[in-house]
């Protein structure tokens, strides 16, 4: 039997609209997830299309601000909220387009995540340098600022999302981060109300800092997003592909 094109229309547009709750299911779902860490359905990058697409953004108010690129490969776009001049490469390579300043709704895209994302229900506490640490995917903690070293290994399925919030600045020194099982490091999520630096590490995930974010040495594969500049030195970084 034939529906009528105006019927066909309506199931058609109802069966959108039910594809576009699946997202929200899932974030619910991640919101009433029980005390201890388990994997969940909680979307791999949350950030809206638009600021989704870039590896690196110095993201301060107002046009203040700020990315320098040193003896480094960013493989992907590089934003600034500053005007062109504030993005200074030296012997820098970028693969994508860099774009200063980005727009207003970038800028209210990603201050928006940062919130949800340090909002979150922390469901372990971590301590220590996490060297030898091997943490299922889940909400983790640090009540303090920290600083980490060693190697640690973030083990689970393909659609497992570590979230790790800093309460104050993020230090790494020779850190490296390793993904087990299927585990994939677009879905990391590295969240500090200060400062983030990596020295000599091998570091992934969606870093978002609240104030700076210094890589030195190294590589570097996911975002860097921070409420102050960006300064990379002799790093490879590689975004997330859509």
């Amino acid at each position: 039997m034939t529906l009528p094109i105006r019927f066909a229309s309506s199931v058609l547009a109802f069966t959108a609209f039910v594809s576009m709750l699946a997202p929200l299911a899932a974030q619910a779902q991640f919101d009433n997830a029980q005390a201890q860490p388990q994997a969940d359905s909680y979307p791999a990058w949350s950030l809206q299309y638009d600021v989704s697409y870039f590896t690196v953004l110095s993201a301060t108010p107002g046009t203040r601000g700020a990315v320098t690129c040193t003896d480094s490969t960013i493989m992907g776009n590089l934003g600034s909220s500053g005007q062109r001049p504030a993005v200074v490469n030296t012997r820098c390579s970028v693969s994508g387009r860099v774009v200063a300043p980005v727009t207003a709704a970038v800028l209210a895209q990603f201050n928006s995540e940062f919130n949800k994302i340090g909002n979150r229900t922390c469901q372990k506490q971590l301590a220590g340098t996490l060297a030898g640490v091997i943490l299922p995917p889940g909400v983790y903690c640090f009540p303090a600022a920290a600083a980490v070293t060693g190697t640690v290994t973030l083990n689970g399925p393909a659609m497992g999302v570590w979230v790790i919030q800093v309460n104050g600045d993020l230090t790494g020194k020779s850190f490296s981060m390793v993904m087990a099982g299927k585990g994939k490091p677009c879905n990391v999520y590295l969240e500090s109300s200060g400062a983030t630096t990596m020295t000599t590490s091998n570091a992934k995930g969606n870093i978002l800092a609240g104030q700076a974010i210094t890589l030195t040495g190294g590589s570097f594969v996911g975002r860097a997003f921070a409420k102050k500049a960006v300064t990379l030195t002799d790093i490879a970084a590689t975004g997330c592909v859509h």
